[in-house]
């Protein structure tokens, strides 16, 4: 029996149709993430700053001259170390010696003076005893006596502060420590003013870091807390700080304010004036509050958000935040205390993705699994190779 070419074609097109349709969508793989929970806690902020590390007040002496003069001597070079007492610097200053010899002179004429009134007084005494001078005479003559006694003493306590003066041309160290800078050299002609230091030196053993605290955040400081220097440096601990004074008086126009912070325990004696470094200060603190790590947050543009864990899916909240401390963050709204926010593997992940959840502990156990079934199979292979 011959088939016409219509019947084969309806029965190849029998046959094709009775093949299943091919899937017209594809699963999404779900993303790997790490979560977390939501807990209850107590949470300080934390203030980032720069600061430079600046010898305290009463650990530093910047050598100015006592007048124009010039520099006789420089003992020690920048680095070297002095002990109390060392001189630093040596001026010529001839004003100060010819104030010096003027008031010797003046307690030299004032002693005169003295001597002729006492004598005066004697011979007025012995005039009067006699009968011939009268009570008044010797009255005037005591008097001149005092005032030639006094005028002595003026003319001395001058010469002894002219002395004084002379004496700080010679300028010695008043703790130990180290010329940190030295401005000049001797045979400079150096004036007296702040604005043309001669030595800068510092006590190494007594440093502190001086901060900038942005304006709007200085409310936020309270002289006693804590702080800590930054080491910057993998394995190296940080230096604990506290807060020893802020300013009473802030000048209009300024964008920050200077907070010092003192060194708590041994002194930072590794590390140098000027260094720039970076401090934390505590701030006020937060009890009671939800907190999540800070690698959960989210941020596009100006809004905050979080992916919460709902089943086998992620749920994008926004949130509002209020402290951190740098490692972990207070939500005031948005998420409530037992839920599951993710920590890991949500940057660009769309609303109600699909998410797999990784834990280690699956991760070793399939390690471990997968090294039994190896030994099981060398066992095995074992056995049988012995059985032949």
């Amino acid at each position: 029996m011959k088939l016409t070419p219509w019947l084969v074609a309806a029965a190849l097109a029998g046959a094709c149709s009775s093949k299943p349709a091919a899937e017209e969508t594809e699963s999404v793989a779900p993303v790997p993430v790490k979560v977390e929970e939501a807990t209850i806690g107590s949470l300080r902020g934390v203030l980032h700053a720069t600061g430079v590390v600046n010898p305290a007040p009463e650990g530093e002496l910047i050598v100015v001259a006592p007048e124009a003069g010039r520099i006789i001597d420089i003992p020690r070079a920048e680095g070297e170390r002095v002990a109390k007492g060392d001189v630093l610097v040596r001026f010529e200053i001839p004003s100060l010696a010819a104030e010096v010899q003027r008031q010797t002179a003046e307690v030299q004429r004032a002693q005169a003076t003295l001597t002729t009134a006492k004598a005066n007084q004697t011979r007025q005494q012995q005039l009067f005893d006699r009968g011939i001078a009268a009570r008044k005479d010797v009255e005037d003559a005591d008097r001149t006596v005092a005032d030639a006694a006094a005028a002595v003493g003026q003319a001395e306590a001058s010469r002894a502060a002219a002395i004084t003066a002379a004496a700080r041309a010679t300028v010695r160290a008043t703790f130990a420590g180290v010329i940190a800078k030295r401005f000049h050299n001797p045979g400079d002609v150096v004036e007296a003013a702040a604005s043309d230091p001669v030595l800068r030196v510092i006590d190494p053993r007594r440093l502190e870091v001086l901060a900038s605290v942005p304006l709007s955040e200085s409310p936020r400081v309270v002289v006693g807390a804590r702080g800590w220097l930054k080491a910057g440096v993998t394995g190296v601990p940080d230096l604990a700080l506290r807060v020893i004074s802020r300013p009473a008086q802030v000048e209009a126009g300024t964008a920050s304010i200077p907070v010092r912070l003192a060194f708590v325990g041994a002194a930072a004696t590794n590390l140098s004036a000027g260094t720039p470094v970076q401090v934390d200060i505590d701030a006020e603190q937060h009890t009671n509050v939800v907190i999540i790590p800070a690698t959960a947050l989210v941020r596009e543009g100006e809004e905050t958000a979080v992916f919460v864990v709902m089943g086998d899916k992620a749920q994008r909240r926004p949130v509002q935040v209020g402290l951190t401390d740098g490692t972990d963050l207070e939500i005031v709204s948005g998420v409530k205390a037992g839920e599951m926010v993710i920590v890991e593997g949500q940057n660009g992940m769309p609303d109600n993705a699909k998410i797999m959840i990784e834990t280690g502990e699956d991760e070793g156990e399939a390690a471990t699994d997968d090294k039994a079934g190896a030994g099981e199979k060398g066992e095995k292979g074992g056995k049988e190779a012995g059985e032949k």
